[in-house]
């Protein structure tokens, strides 16, 4: 059983991916709004973003016609991500889990995962094919949710 302290670890980056995700989901309806305090709180969360995307309208998805914090590749990689930390960490606490895994075969599955977001968006800067927003946050999938499922095995001690 990992330690107390690698699943507080563990936890904390399921949490934090998870909050991420559901903020991605709901400041745009925030930012529309007339409450202050939201207004406020999805400008924050808008300009932390920045950071992390690009932020282009038009690669992103717009409920209700307020483009997300991120782009739609950007939150195939959050949303798959938050749900790959949460599989791991159910996973890592039940017996099967708690056996270690191979690195080296996880190096292998994620190169795997990356190749659908590589090659959308190589097609892309090379101007072979224009996915659509859903094509790039499906492309974006499989990387997101194996990296979530690696950074919890990893802060619980489970790759060897």
């Amino acid at each position: 059983m990992p330690s107390g302290l690698r699943v507080a670890l563990a936890v904390a980056i399921v949490a934090g991916a998870l909050a991420w995700s559901g903020l991605i989901l709901t400041v745009p309806s925030w930012r529309a709004g007339h409450d202050a305090v939201r207004a406020t709180a999805a400008a924050a969360v808008y300009t932390l973003a920045d950071r992390v995307c690009h932020q282009r309208p038009e690669r992103s998805f717009a409920p209700d016609g307020t483009p997300m914090p991120v782009c739609a590749r950007c939150s195939g990689l959050y949303l798959s991500g938050a749900a790959g930390a949460l599989l791991a960490l159910g996973w890592s606490l039940s017996a099967a889990g708690r056996r270690p895994d191979d690195a080296a075969r996880w190096r292998w599955v994620l190169v795997a995962c990356a190749l659908p977001t590589a090659l959308s968006w190589l097609a892309e800067v090379s101007l072979l094919a224009a996915p659509t927003t859903t094509v790039r946050a499906i492309c974006a999938l499989p990387l997101g949710a194996v990296t979530g499922w690696l950074c919890v095995r990893v802060a619980v001690g489970a790759l060897r």
